[in-house]
């Protein structure tokens, strides 16, 4: 295949993702609302071109079909990015293809597949996992869309994960819908890792938590990047995890995976209550707490701190 893609979004993940296909031999075309990102991230590659509007990014691209992977934050706007009155769709022509590769709900990917079909316009719903670190190198990757899609365009998949980190899974939605699931179980075990070290830090016995973590991540059962990241998380801000909240941010999935579920008529009490207690902690911080924000710091990149700027 002819290794030229079109970007839009270059937060967090999408940067990693552009440098990445550059490093990897693509023709990389980027567009972020903020244009002074893109500039500022094309000026380090020379394969890489930043553009003011995504009708002059979708103009630069020379192959056919064109191939434009979209990674910006779930909800209004990916519609906007794909079907406002400067969107990708009324831009691009029959046989182009839409990654998009946000965090969307699985539900809204049916809609914009139609939508797009209409104008000829492919789709394929792509959920990356990894964080901003898997994204510059090498991510996991779950793929939904047709099979025919996916074959054709595997080399862009194999360019961007670890050795065998991507799979696809057949229908629109189903890429999304296994992210989704994967970020429901990350709030579970997130949880019970936050549960199980503030036990030992109310203990009696005054454990040196980062030695705890370090020896639970030296072959014992529950080995991990949780327990790594967690275990660098105590090296970086110490064990008392002072400056980070213990109020909890969180995203859509964890819902969106309990919602799924009941409709189903299928039960979910440990990713249901660990979605809960991050509604909760907004107005009870806890050690727990603290210990999840410093797992969402390590691997996503989130901003944790109780205060930004200390």
């Amino acid at each position: 295949m002819n290794k030229e893609i079109g970007i839009i979004g270059l937060g967090k993940m999408g940067k990693g993702i552009a440098s990445q296909l550059v490093e990897k031999g693509w023709i990389v075309h980027v567009y972020n609302r903020t244009v002074e990102k893109s500039h500022e991230l094309a000026a380090e590659f020379e394969s890489m071109s930043a553009y003011d509007t995504i009708e002059s990014m979708i103009a630069g691209i020379s192959n056919s079909p064109k191939i434009i992977w979209v990674m910006v934050p779930a909800g209004a706007v990916v519609d906007e990015t794909l079907f406002g009155d400067h969107g990708a769709s009324h831009y691009l022509q029959d046989g182009d293809v839409v990654i998009e590769a946000g965090n969307s709900f699985y539900k809204d990917d049916a809609k914009r597949a139609e939508k797009l079909a209409e104008k000829g316009i492919q789709f394929i719903d792509a959920g990356v996992s990894g964080g901003p670190n898997g994204a510059r190198n090498g991510a996991c990757i779950m793929v939904g869309g047709s099979k025919r899609l996916f074959k054709e365009y595997e080399e862009l998949y194999k360019d961007l994960t670890i050795e065998g980190g991507y799979a696809h899974f057949e229908g629109i939605g189903a890429g999304h819908f296994v992210k989704m699931v994967h970020n429901g179980i990350e709030y579970g075990m997130m949880q019970a890792i936050g549960e199980g070290f503030n036990v030992m830090k109310k203990s009696e016995y005054g454990l040196d938590l980062k030695e705890v973590s370090r020896i639970y991540n030296t072959g014992s059962v529950i080995e991990s990047r949780l327990i790594g990241w967690l275990e660098k998380a105590y090296q970086e801000w110490g064990v008392e995890l002072d400056p980070i909240s213990g109020s909890i941010s969180h995203s859509g999935e964890g819902k969106w995976t309990v919602e799924a579920a009941e409709d189903m008529g299928q039960e979910v009490p440990v990713i249901k209550e660990s979605y809960e207690f991050r509604v909760k902690s907004a107005d009870n911080p806890s050690y727990t707490g603290q210990v999840v924000s410093a797992l969402r710091g390590q691997f996503g990149g989130h901003p944790v701190k109780k205060n930004p700027k200390s």
